[in-house]
């Protein structure tokens, strides 16, 4: 009797068939984010991502997202320019593990060859610092003839 009852209601399922859609983004359902949308640079392109070189080891004092203040040396590579927000990026000597530090939560950035203590303007001093050894780094390169 009850294999009776599947064949039976077989063409009345109570399941409906998938509508499938194409995923792209103009096809996509509105989305419920509240998040603006990345704002266009200058040359037109939306949520472009610079990478300036950086080399340095630093200490820095670090706000987690939760509000926790840890204290990590970061062997810095590189400085990351997006849209809304900065990043130095390097390696945690403690991990042994690229990090990506938020220039905003940098609460004080400590240069342990030089000595130099910054707490107020740290993506300043890292944006001169980057553009001090991109300018060093162009000096000793020589350039060819044509």
């Amino acid at each position: 009797m009850a294999v009776h009852i599947l064949v039976e209601n077989q063409g009345k399922s109570h399941i409906k068939p998938m509508e499938f859609r194409r995923f792209h983004p103009s096809n996509a359902p509105p989305s419920r984010s509240r998040r603006a949308p990345a704002p266009a640079s200058d040359d037109g392109v939306q949520g472009a991502w610079r990478t300036l070189p950086l080399e340095g080891r630093f200490e820095v004092v670090y706000e987690d997202a939760r509000g926790a203040w840890t204290t990590r040396t970061l062997d810095a590579r590189e400085l990351k320019l997006g849209p809304g927000r900065t990043l130095l990026g390097g390696t945690d000597r403690a991990h042994g593990l690229y990090r990506g530090l938020r220039a905003d939560r940098i609460r004080r950035l400590t240069e342990s060859t030089a000595g130099t203590r910054i707490e107020t303007g740290i993506l300043d001093w890292l944006l001169a610092r980057a553009e001090a050894q991109r300018k060093a780094r162009s000096a000793r390169i020589p350039r060819r003839a044509a």
